[in-house]
């Protein structure tokens, strides 16, 4: 059976009908309706297969007129319309899921309860601040080209910061300033690995979700996530077996898990990474929404041979608006990174390194931490009472002490995709488990992004979806 896109196949069909004369130049072609019926395929595949053949000048369609073989199909006449389609599908840079990017625009479209969306909600935000700072209106900072790897006074901040709240040290041209960490995530990627190259991600985490490694040729191999993390000598014998040239982590409350990477695993990872020549990339969003304060170390912070490139950002703890990552390593990677991050946006807007600068000096942001903390816990507790009310026989999961997820495995097996849309046709939206992990049977919660007053209603949706899917999977 070909793998080609039925409609790609239909189109080749008719081209060829009228390459052999069946189809004259300035004939009209059959109805979308009848070659429908007459090839057995729905109406849309050949719309799609005559969008092509329009794409290529083969054929030529008005409104009301009908779809007619160009009159000038062998001729130089007629103005080409680039095959638009065609170049979207071979494109090098793959999109991201459409499961990913369905849910996206119902969340963007509709008025839904969000427990989907990677972020905070809105009254989390340090909107007051923000304001404040806005109304000072002492901005001075200089606004042409910035130096490359991010604003100076910005770097010399974050230092101190992950000095003082991570045990980090790290001097300002160890840093860059990232948007974000997934650009500092795709930096790394197309900067340090080649195509071919193995690297090992956690399964279930958000690095499978992003197709990022797949558009760089890359060889990713999957490291199961249990309570306590990943299980070092797990990547000892992919490496074995494989030769892993790097290795991505999200150690503290890890997406989707809300799993803590125990600590004498760490100390195995970094002892693996440094007898190997391993690097890991550490992700590191979530350390400081600890429930309990608990300063959580970061593999960074135990590093004593340079083999963890650590990434932060304050998307998840700030403003995922903001758009300000960061990038701590070797003087010489980071220059690396720079130079490419150049290429791409000649580096980071001023404004948003100036009012992160401001927020992460001002004693706000203690006064912000605090507050978040008591916030995601709150909406951590609501969410596990409203599990255990609506779904106390359907679902376990383990209750995490920080982050904004929480991993759900459903203990009978659904289709994935129509509880999506059930739950969708209730208004409640959440990340099916296939696509953060090889396994079946999950969902994640995101608890961040779902306002306090909507969550308990968000799970008796969700409860509702599940019960009516259930009930067809049955039947």
């Amino acid at each position: 059976m070909s793998e080609k896109p039925v409609y790609k196949q239909l189109a080749e069909l008719i081209e060829q009908r009228i390459s052999n004369g069946e189809f004259p130049p300035g004939s009209l072609l059959p109805s979308e309706r009848i070659l429908a019926k007459e090839m057995q395929v729905n109406r849309s595949t050949v719309i799609a297969a005559y969008e092509e053949l329009r794409a290529a000048g083969i054929v030529e369609r008005k409104q009301g007129s009908g779809t007619r073989v160009s009159a000038d199909i062998w001729g130089i006449a007629r103005a080409r319309v680039p095959n638009w389609r065609q170049m979207v599908e071979r494109g090098s840079f793959l999109p991201n899921l459409p499961l990913l990017r369905h849910i996206r625009k119902e969340t963007q479209d509709n008025d839904l309860i969000d427990m989907a969306s990677g972020e905070l909600s809105a009254d989390l935000f340090p909107q007051d601040f923000f304001r404040r700072a806005m109304a000072q209106q002492d901005f001075e900072w200089h606004l042409g080209y910035e130096n490359p790897q991010g604003n100076l006074p910005l770097r010399e901040t974050i230092a101190t910061h992950v000095k003082t709240l991570k045990d980090i040290d790290a001097s300002p041209s160890s840093i860059l300033i990232t948007s974000g960490a997934q650009q500092a995530i795709h930096l790394v990627v197309q900067c340090l690995l080649q195509p071919g190259d193995a690297v090992a991600i956690e399964d279930p985490s958000y690095c499978y979700s992003l197709p990022l490694f797949q558009s760089a040729g890359l060889r990713t191999f999957l490291l199961p996530v249990d309570k306590d993390g990943v299980n070092p000598e797990d990547l000892a014998a992919l490496h074995r077996q494989h030769r892993i040239k790097m290795v991505f982590l999200n150690p503290n409350y890890q997406n989707p898990t809300g799993t803590l990477l125990s600590c004498e695993r760490r100390l195995r990872i970094l002892e693996l990474s440094s007898e190997y020549g391993i690097p890991v990339i550490e992700d590191d969003p979530y350390s400081l929404t600890s429930f309990t304060g608990e300063r959580i170390p970061t593999l960074k912070s135990m590093d004593r041979h340079g083999t963890v490139l650590y990434i932060s950002s304050l998307t998840k703890i700030a403003a995922s608006g903001l758009r300000i990552g960061w990038v701590i390593g070797p003087q010489m990677v980071i220059e690396r990174l720079a130079d490419a991050k150049q290429q791409i946006d000649f580096g980071h807007s001023i404004f948003p390194q100036w009012v992160a600068h401001t927020f992460l000096q001002s004693d706000d942001f203690t006064a912000h931490i605090d507050m978040l903390r008591g916030e995601l816990m709150a909406k951590r507790d609501l969410l596990v009472r409203s599990l255990q009310h609506f779904l106390p026989d359907q679902a376990d999961f383990l209750i995490p002490e920080g982050g904004i997820h929480l991993w759900c495995r459903l203990k009978q097996p659904v289709n994935e995709n129509q509880l999506l849309k059930a739950a969708i046709k209730r208004g409640v939206v959440f990340v099916p488990g296939s696509v953060l992990g090889s396994q079946k049977g999950y969902v994640r919660f995101t608890f961040g992004r779902a306002e306090k007053h909507l969550i308990h209603e968000g799970v008796s949706r969700f409860a509702e979806a599940l019960r009516e899917v259930s009930v067809k999977t049955s039947v």
